[in-house]
């Protein structure tokens, strides 16, 4: 794959960055509490997908949760008679009527909860009418499995095994399906999403007016691109204007922008139609057109915001199923890594502390998904007032292109060099990808310095994903890698990007963090 050409050029003055997606969150309909006295709600999902999403995770969860608390509740009921424990367990044999049973009790397990409403969302909108419904079906699956102490010979499946099956599905499910409540609406699949319109005609104008009519459909409107034009049109869209199709591509890499809808009339203007296209892919801006500007426009063609009348021309990064469970596995993977590494990240913490002067926990403001800034954290690795001091350092920067590092950095303490080489001083980043700004995989953040450097609006595109804590870039030396391969790798890896390859990164991260290959 052929690296992009980079320029290093002198800092550019950007306007300031939108606001993350918790800044925002006032916007997206997150609210804490209901709006009705006594009435006890859910913070709200953003919208019917990602209401449609909870559903689905659910469908599944609540299966799995079922089978395996009737497991469990098994083990503890006669963990007494396995001496061996696991491995007891292990060699049981199941006869054709117990498997005949634990199908059957999973077919009418679904049933119940079918029945009493826990897939429709209308039924479960609030916290104490799901609650309600989770708890009758529950208690109704509980008492279908009495078939099981009734029918056993040996009695290994006793009363007392139910009883601990049903208070462990009371506790269990409502859990399982908070912790699917926070992925779902964090995943954000219908966040408030900035969008320029391209175009100021007669179409462009009344797309506008359509989406200020409707801010449920999820769009905030930042302003108007088109080529300089006599025709007049509305003075707010005259004051919306951000600027001329020229300078287009300058525009996306200035501004946080998540789509842009195209409003241009195909058959006079079907070279800038193209023009805006390509410059969106190469950028990583996902584009719409109007579904109807196209006569030939198959029925299939990804109109997924009908109530907007727009289809997608072109994206830039998985929206599908494969999304919800990255974030699933981000989530789970953050949560357990915070519990299993707490004795590491405690001993770090001393040993930050005892280093000098400074906070333990360095934040600094970085670049992620759509260039939206966010607060990245690490463990401190450098003296205090280590940024101020850059700017005299400028002129020994070993790297190539925008990015700065020198091998040799007088700023680092000697712990920070230890924390560097394995890579410890990232791991507060688990909590980074906890609140959805970051991933376990994924392109790295960069600092806003190395950001505005930038010269080539391809190279924007790397900012079409969550950034992660580590990529393909870290596996592959780290900065032992020039910035034009380090680039490639990033793109290479959106282009290429499955749950296959996510794991794959993962498992040969450990080695390489333990080696410290490539650290400064």
């Amino acid at each position: 794959m052929a690296s992009p050409s980079i320029k290093a050029g002198p800092p550019s003055t950007l306007p300031a960055a939108a606001p993350s997606a918790h800044d925002r969150s006032a916007d997206n309909g997150y609210v804490p509490f209901p709006p009705r006295t006594g009435q006890w709600r859910k913070p709200r999902l953003g919208g019917a997908q990602s209401r449609a999403l909870y559903i689905k995770l659910c469908w599944t969860a609540d299966l799995v949760v079922g089978m395996t608390a009737l497991v469990g509740a098994f083990l503890v009921a006669n963990v007494g008679h396995m001496p061996e424990g696991l491995a007891d367990f292990l060699t049981f044999r199941l006869s054709v009527k117990s498997v005949l049973l634990l199908l059957g009790f999973g077919v009418l397990w679904r049933l119940i909860f079918m029945a009493c409403g826990l897939y429709e969302w209308e039924q479960i909108r609030t916290l104490r009418a799901e609650g309600r419904r989770i708890a009758l079906a529950c208690s109704l699956a509980a008492a279908v499995g009495l078939v099981f102490p009734l029918t056993t010979v040996s009695g290994a499946f006793g009363y007392f095994t139910l009883l601990g099956f049903w208070l462990g599905t009371l506790v269990a499910v409502p859990l399982a399906r908070l912790g699917l409540y926070v992925v779902a609406n964090r995943t954000n699949l219908e966040d408030i999403r900035e969008v320029i319109i391209v175009g100021r005609g007669p179409r462009a104008v009344k797309l506008w007016q359509q989406l200020e009519a409707s801010p449920d459909i999820g769009y905030r409107v930042l302003g108007f691109v088109d080529a300089p034009t006599e025709i007049a049109c509305p003075a707010e869209v005259t004051e919306l204007t951000l600027g001329t199709l020229d300078e287009f591509e300058a525009l996306l890499m200035h501004r946080s922008v998540d789509e842009v809808l195209i409003a241009l009339p195909v058959k006079s203007r079907y070279a800038e139609i193209q023009h805006v296209i390509q410059t969106c892919e190469s950028v990583g801006v996902r584009a719409r057109y109007l579904a109807d500007v196209f006569q030939t426009a198959r029925p299939d063609g990804r109109a997924d915001r009908p109530e907007a009348g727009l289809a997608i021309a072109r994206t830039v990064a998985p929206e599908d199923y494969r999304k919800v469970v990255k974030r699933a596995i981000d989530v789970l993977g953050a949560g357990l890594g915070l519990v299993v590494l707490a004795p590491v990240l405690f001993a770090t913490a001393i040993a930050v502390r005892l280093s000098g002067d400074g906070p333990i926990i360095f934040t600094q403001d970085r670049y992620g998904f759509s260039r939206r800034r966010f607060k990245m954290y690490k463990f401190r690795t450098m003296i205090d007032g280590a940024e101020e001091q850059q700017a005299q350092l400028e002129d020994q920067n070993e790297a190539s292109g925008p990015v700065f590092k020198i091998r040799s950095d007088p700023r680092v303490t000697r712990v920070g060099h230890l924390l560097r080489k394995y890579s410890l001083d990232e791991l507060p980043q688990l909590l980074n990808v906890l609140r959805g700004e970051m991933s376990l995989v994924g392109p790295r953040p960069l600092p806003i310095r190395d950001v505005h450097r930038f010269t080539e609006g391809a190279l924007m595109r790397r900012f079409s994903i969550r950034p992660g804590l580590t990529c393909l870039w870290q596996i592959s030396g780290r900065s032992d890698v020039g910035f034009d391969q380090w680039i490639a790798l990033d793109l290479q890896y959106i282009d290429q990007w499955s749950l296959l390859l996510d794991c794959k990164i993962l498992l040969r991260t450990v080695p390489v963090v333990l080696r410290g290959t490539g650290a400064t």
